[in-house]
């Protein structure tokens, strides 16, 4: 399966967001600290920013790995 840099974005702040949580909310049975909930609130942030700025750390890192672009939809 040959994933694109949007995609990546998207898996990796689904995972990220989904462990710090399971992580960091008493109610888990995974539940270490509850500072782990910093972790969470800094993946929203970063998504929400480069939805007004467009610069995502990830899709830079993802690009400089050769991960491909999606290709615009005809």
């Amino acid at each position: 399966m040959n994933l694109t840099v949007n995609q990546f974005v998207r898996i990796f702040a689904g995972a990220f967001v989904l462990i710090s949580l399971a992580l960091g909310v008493e109610a888990s049975p995974l539940f270490v600290d509850a500072n782990f909930l910093w972790f969470t609130a800094f993946v929203g942030a970063n998504l929400f920013q480069s939805g007004f700025t467009g610069i995502c750390p990830l899709e830079t890192i993802l690009r400089k790995f050769g991960v491909r672009d999606a290709v615009a939809c005809r």
